[in-house]
């Protein structure tokens, strides 16, 4: 468009210049001038409406909402039903994931569709035009399967976010779709499975037709065998529903071929997550693909005694021009144990230090390498893949094939099978005895994996996400983050230690040191706020680390009353186990009740013979917190979802029934009011 406005202002001149010469004898210098004008006015006027037509268009989002039916499109270049159509697929394989896992389920589906004539290929629907959802019934025998995770209070994963709102917001008719969804939840959240549940019921109410029931995952028990009981039964299901025969054949293929190098290339990864040498080369914005590499500035113990370690870790983001606010999230990069990876390349029989590359043998796919390549394996086996969770039954059985022991190679083949047996098998040697590749390794010596091949097995290694501890009212250049030290025996008698935290331990600055301690960073947005007015009360109940963001909280409302402004009634409701022990903040806190600031509240669980939790004085505080909540103020939980999380919310249920003169359900409408004024807020985990 621009090439067209420098043309249109080229022949505009051409034309002034003849017009000129012609001028000389014919008219006179008014008139020439007069011309000149309006020439140069007309051309003008073009070019504006041309700048328009470049804004107008620039203004036109690639992702858009209708709020009526939408026209079918022709496949545009970028269309994956065009990669199907090209390719001779019918199958595609979207996925909704924040950890990996919705992603590898997807890969599963995508890969084990070839035993059943149907060919497919997996989407990340961040990167696809999901509204031409509408062309796959032109592709013969098309499914459309969905792997989606929920996340938070009931959210779509951050890639699904953008579709999730057009199914919202949109009414395209989706009539000849065929459809099939699996559902990654955790049943100790309140929201489970909520994405998966509403995409189910949204497709079918667009005139999609669902091919096989819906499938919920909860991670909280075992989601590798409710995986895999769902899509035992979904292919037979699909078969009858085209038609078609599975081939019998137990597909194994690799979906990445591996590329070694006798001589190292010029672009070789070291850790990067993806633009390469971007932890040397730093530059904003900052977030998952490009972390800020940012400098342990404090890292001192909390706990006061006992056997357990917990880290105050604070992180300079001075330079970094990233903002985040009480509530949010620090997510860390962490890297994995030397002596693990070590062990891995001698259990493999490789070098570690050779360079190589895993390139997708499916040329249409958007993810050409599974994680940044060209790298060495010992930084893949550092950086990129996780060696310390329990491998799921598809690794199990790629492994088997390794073997030279015909009994450890049936071992695993049972693991690998969904019958009663192996699955039992299955969760007590891996899931129970928490044994991650190393000790599968060790404990077969028989099964020596080729190591590029074990590289596309293993997940992908997950930042760590900690609640923000601090308030940026009061710490505007640095993120504080509360951490406890993740060790523990396994019934082998190994020690597990987690992957983060024993990392960050060893990361002691010291003012001597010439070379400061670095970590890579971002911030991730959370929906876990303070009230917009700080006279507004608020209730915050924070056993153990789960304090880490009320610490927050209660900074910026210190900060608020120091400038002089009205805040709130502030109460919190701590617990650990002794208070000279593991008393997290004590000082801070005792110091905000001195000063009016702060309610505290402490249940000390192991000072007495009778153990006492937040829960006990949660429930003997009724009175003031229906006061609270009858005068507009806010429930803050964070910490444990499985136990404590559930406890608080029956007892708070039983409180608003009791003290409001309530009906069992009418506690339940108040409470869900409640949440849906945004009043009662979770940040919990399991």
């Amino acid at each position: 468009m621009m090439i067209g406005s420098i043309m249109e202002e080229t022949q505009a001149d051409v034309v002034t210049e003849n017009i000129s010469e012609a001028a000389d004898s014919l008219f006179s210098m008014f008139d020439i001038v007069l011309l000149a004008i309006i020439i140069g006015a007309a051309s003008w006027w073009l070019v504006k409406r041309n700048n328009r037509s470049i804004d107008s268009l620039s203004n036109i989002k690639s992702y858009s909402i209708q709020p009526t039916s939408i026209v079918i499109q022709s496949p545009t270049d970028n269309s994956f039903v065009k990669k199907l159509q090209s390719s001779g697929r019918s199958l595609v394989v979207f996925y909704g994931s924040q950890t990996g896992t919705g992603e590898e389920f997807a890969g599963r589906l995508a890969k084990e569709g070839v035993r059943y004539r149907l060919k497919g290929m997996v989407a990340d629907p961040e990167e696809c035009d999901m509204e031409e959802l509408v062309n796959l019934k032109n592709i013969p025998n098309s499914l459309a399967v969905f792997c989606m995770a929920t996340y938070g209070e009931g959210d779509p994963t951050d890639n699904a976010m953008e579709f999730y709102e057009w199914l919202q917001n949109g009414d395209a008719d989706l009539t000849g779709l065929n459809y099939a969804i699996f559902g990654l939840g955790n049943k100790t959240y309140e929201h489970y499975n909520e994405v998966a549940i509403y995409l189910d019921k949204r497709l079918e109410e667009l005139g999609a037709t669902r091919v096989y029931e819906l499938g919920l995952g909860d991670d909280d028990a075992n989601i590798e065998d409710d995986f895999i009981t769902w899509k035992d039964k979904f292919w037979p299901v699909v078969c009858d529903f085209f038609g078609i025969e599975s081939t019998g054949e137990d597909i194994s293929m690799r979906q990445y071929r591996v590329e070694e190098y006798e001589d190292a290339p010029d672009r070789v990864f070291s850790g990067e997550m993806a633009r390469l040498h971007s932890l040397k080369n730093q530059r904003p914005p900052y977030d998952a693909k490009n972390p800020y590499l940012s400098k342990i500035l404090i890292n001192r113990e909390l706990f006061k005694g006992g056997e357990r370690h917990c880290m105050h870790l604070e992180f300079d983001i001075e330079d970094s021009k990233m903002r985040y606010e009480s509530g949010d999230h620090l997510a860390v990069y962490p890297i994995n144990n030397t002596e693990l990876v070590e062990k891995i390349g001698k259990l493999c029989e490789k070098s570690l230090d050779t360079i190589f590359s895993l390139i997708n043998t499916d040329e249409e796919s958007s993810k050409k390498h599974p994680f940044p390549c060209p790298c060495s394996y010992r930084t893949a086996l550092t950086h990129y893949l996780d060696i310390t969770q329990n491998p799921r039954t598809h690794v199990l059985k790629e492994l088997a094939e390794y073997c030279s022991d015909p009994a450890e190679k049936e071992k695993l083949k049972l693991m690998a099978s969904t019958s009663p047996e192996g699955k039992a098998l299955y969760q007590k040697w891996i899931n129970e005895d928490n044994r991650n590749i190393v000790h599968i390794l060790e404990d077969l010596p028989s099964c020596k994996p080729a190591l590029d091949h074990l590289c596309e097995l293993l997940p992908r290694l997950q930042p760590r996400y900690y609640s923000i501890s601090s308030s940026p009212k009061e710490h505007p250049n640095t993120v504080h983050v509360t951490a406890v030290l993740v060790e523990y025996q396994t019934p082998t008698g190994r020690v597990n230690k987690g992957v983060a935290t024993t990392w960050l331990r060893e990361k002691i600055p010291s003012p001597d040191s010439a070379t400061p301690l670095t970590v890579p960073i971002f911030i991730r947005k959370s929906q876990f706020r303070l009230p917009t007015k700080p006279q507004v009360p608020i209730i915050m109940v924070g056993p153990g680390t789960g304090v880490a963001p009320f610490r927050g909280f209660i900074q910026e409302r210190n900060f608020t009353k120091v400038e002089g402004k009205q805040v709130g009634q502030t109460v919190l409701y701590f617990g650990c186990r002794k208070k000279d022990e593991d008393f997290l903040y004590q000082e801070e806190f005792l110091k905000y009740q001195e000063n009016g600031l702060l309610t505290l509240n402490v249940a000390f669980s192991r000072e007495q013979a009778q153990k006492v939790y937040v829960t006990h004085l949660v429930e003997k505080d009724a009175d003031t917190i229906w006061n609270i909540f009858e005068n507009g103020g806010h429930l803050y939980i964070c910490g444990d979802a499985k136990s404590m999380a559930v406890d608080v919310r029956n007892i708070i249920l039983k409180i608003i029934q009791e003290k409001g003169s309530l009906t069992e359900e009418q506690a339940q409408v108040y409470y869900k009011k409640m949440e849906t004024q945004k009043r009662i807020s979770m940040d919990v985990w399991s």
